[in-house]
C-alpha cells in the first residue's frame, strides 16, 4: 500500500540528504515534490495545501536549515505532519460499557462489509476474548444472511438464526435479545449495503441505530475508490453519528489517497484496514506506523506484533534448543521459510522492513515475488529425510534429482543450499558469543512480550523469533537472512 507515493516521496527526500547544507530554496523545492506527490496520490486538495503550507513553514525554520542532518530534520517535519493528518493516535474500538456492546456495520454495496464484520468479529473474539455475535440486517441481497452464517463457520463465531420475512428493525431486537439472555459481549449488526446514498435505505439505518443504540458505528469504504471513499463518508456522517472508518482493500491502493483524506475531511478515525480476502486480513491503523512505511522507515513494531501472532509455541522451542546446540538443518531452514509465508510472505515483509529499496525492486521488476518462497520449499520437499538432516550429502547427480522433482534448475537447488549454509554459519558463530541465551529465553515464553523482542534499541542479534536474521544484526544489508538476497536475483 502506499507504494507510487512512498517512491515519490523517498525520490525527492534522498536529494535533500545527500547535501550538508540546505538552503530555503532547496527546502521549498522539497516541499514542491511533496505537493505533487500528494495530488497524484488524489489526497484532497484543501488536505494537500494544508499539509504543504503546515510542514514548509516548520522545514524553513532556522533550526532545520542549520542542523547538522538538515535532509533527516525535513523527512522528520513530514513525517510528524504525516501522523497528525492520519489522526496522531490510533483508535481503537470502545467496547467498555455494559454488555452487550452494539457495534453496527454500515456502507456501499460492493464495499467488503459483510467480510468485514466476520474479520472484526473474529479480532474481537482471538485478541479481546470477546463472545461476539453477528446478525445480518440485509433482507435485500440475494443470500445475503446466509453469506455472514458461512462466514461466522469460518470463523468460529456465532451468527443468529435466519427467520424469513423479517424487517431489519425486527432482526436488531431480536439479535439485542439473544444476546442478552446467552450473554454475549458484543453484538455485530451487518446492515443492509447501499448502490448510492438512497434515502429510504438511509431511513431504514437510522430506524436501526434508533432500536440498537449502536456504541460504536462503522462506516466500511473501498480504498480503491480514492476521494469518492471521503465523499460517501461525508454523506453518511450526515445522516448517522459515525464513531470511526473501516478502509477495505487497502493491500491493493498504491496511491492511498482516501486514506490519507479521511481523518482531515470528515473527522472520524480510521479504525481498522482490510489487508486482503481471508479473515485475517485486518489490521488495526496506527497513524504514526503507516507514516513510517511511507516514507520508507519501515514498521518493525507490527512485524514484531505480526510474528508473535504467527509464531507456533512449539515449533518455537524445538527451534531454540537447535540453535542453542548450533544445529540448523533444512528442516528448520524450512520452518522458517513457513513463518515468512503466515507473515504474509516476502511482498507483506519488505513494506514493513526500514530500507530494503533493493528487495521492493527486485520484486517490482519481477526477479523476485512471494512464489519464490514456494520455489525453495518445493526444492527441500524433494529431498530425503536423510538428506535433509545431512545437505552435506548433496552431491551433483542428487542436486539434478532434487532439481527435476521440484521442477527447479541445480542453480536454484545451490542457490538454496548456499542460504541454508550461511545461516548456519551464523546460528554457530551465534552460539560461540553466547548470543542465543536471550533468545532462547524468548522462545520459551512463546514469543517474549514486544519491549524484550525489541531489544531496547534494536532486535536481538537472531532477529525475530522463529526467524533468525530477518531485521536483526545478521540479517545483511537488505534486513533479510543471509543468502536470501542471492536467491532473489535473476535467474
Amino acid at each position: 500500500m502506499f507504494d507510487s507515493l512512498s517512491d515519490r516521496l523517498g525520490a525527492a527526500f534522498d536529494r535533500l540528504r545527500g547535501r550538508g547544507a540546505l538552503t530555503e530554496a532547496d527546502v521549498r523545492g522539497a516541499m514542491r515534490e511533496v505537493r505533487i506527490a500528494l495530488l497524484e496520490a488524489d489526497v484532497a486538495l484543501p488536505v494537500v495545501r494544508q499539509f504543504v503550507d503546515a510542514a514548509t513553514e516548520k522545514a524553513v525554520g532556522a533550526d532545520v536549515l542549520r542542523s547538522v542532518t538538515p535532509g533527516q530534520m525535513v523527512v522528520k517535519i513530514v513525517h510528524d505532519a504525516l501522523v497528525e493528518m492520519l489522526g496522531a493516535d490510533s483508535s481503537e474500538l470502545d467496547l467498555a460499557v455494559t454488555p452487550p456492546a452494539v457495534v453496527m456495520m454500515v456502507g456501499l454495496q460492493g464495499s467488503g462489509k459483510t467480510t468485514t464484520t466476520a474479520k472484526i468479529a473474529k479480532r474481537l473474539k482471538e485478541r479481546g476474548a470477546k463472545k461476539v455475535l453477528m446478525a445480518s440486517l440485509d433482507v435485500n441481497r440475494p443470500a445475503a444472511q446466509e453469506q455472514l452464517a458461512v462466514l461466522g463457520t469460518q470463523a468460529d463465531v456465532a451468527t443468529l438464526p435466519i427467520v424469513a420475512g423479517q424487517t431489519p428493525v425486527q432482526i436488531a431486537q431480536r439479535a439485542l435479545q439473544s444476546a442478552k439472555l446467552q450473554g454475549y459481549d458484543v453484538v455485530m449488526l451487518d446492515t443492509a449495503g447501499r448502490l448510492h446514498v438512497d434515502q429510504a435505505l438511509m431511513d431504514e439505518m437510522k430506524a436501526v441505530a434508533d432500536i440498537a443504540q449502536p456504541h460504536e458505528i462503522l462506516l466500511v469504504v473501498d480504498a480503491l475508490t480514492g476521494q469518492d471513499a471521503v465523499n460517501v463518508a461525508t454523506s453518511f456522517s450526515e445522516q448517522v453519528p459515525l464513531t470511526g472508518v473501516v478502509l477495505t482493500r487497502m493491500d491493493g491502493d498504491a496511491r492511498g489517497g482516501a486514506a490519507l483524506s479521511m481523518r482531515a475531511v470528515t473527522g472520524k478515525p480510521i479504525k481498522f484496514a482490510g489487508t486482503g480476502e481471508k479473515l485475517d486480513g485486518l489490521e488495526g491503523f496506527h497513524p504514526e506506523r503507516v507514516a513510517g512505511r511511507i516514507l520508507g522507515m519501515g514498521d518493525v513494531v507490527s512485524l514484531v506484533e505480526r510474528a508473535a501472532e504467527t509464531i507456533k509455541v512449539e515449533e518455537a522451542e524445538k527451534l531454540a534448543q537447535r540453535m542453542a546446540e548450533g544445529k540448523f538443518d533444512m528442516n528448520d531452514l524450512r520452518a522458517q521459510l513457513q513463518q515468512m509465508t503466515r507473515m504474509g510472505g516476502l511482498s507483506g515483509l519488505a513494506a514493513m522492513l526500514p530500507g530494503v529499496k533493493q528487495v521492493k525492486q527486485a520484486m517490482a521488476n519481477g526477479a523476485a515475488d512471494d512464489k519464490v518462497l514456494v520455489r525453495m520449499d518445493a526444492i527441500i520437499g524433494s529431498m530425503t529425510v536423510k538428506e535433509r538432516a545431512r545437505p552435506e550429502l548433496l552431491q551433483a547427480k542428487r542436486k539434478i534429482r532434487i532439481a527435476k522433482g521440484s521442477g527447479t534448475n541445480v542453480q536454484d537447488v545451490n542457490k538454496l543450499l548456499k542460504m541454508h549454509q550461511e545461516m548456519a554459519t551464523m546460528m554457530k558463530k551465534m552460539k560461540k558469543m553466547g548470543g542465543l541465551s536471550k533468545i532462547a529465553a524468548m522462545f520459551g515464553k512463546g514469543g517474549g512480550d514486544l519491549d524484550s523482542l525489541m531489544g531496547g534499541a534494536g532486535l536481538p542479534p537472531g532477529g525475530l523469533p522463529g526467524m533468525p536474521g530477518l531485521p536483526g544484526a545478521g540479517g545483511g544489508p537488505q534486513g533479510l537472512p543471509p543468502g536470501f538476497q542471492n536467491f532473489l536475483k535473476k535467474r
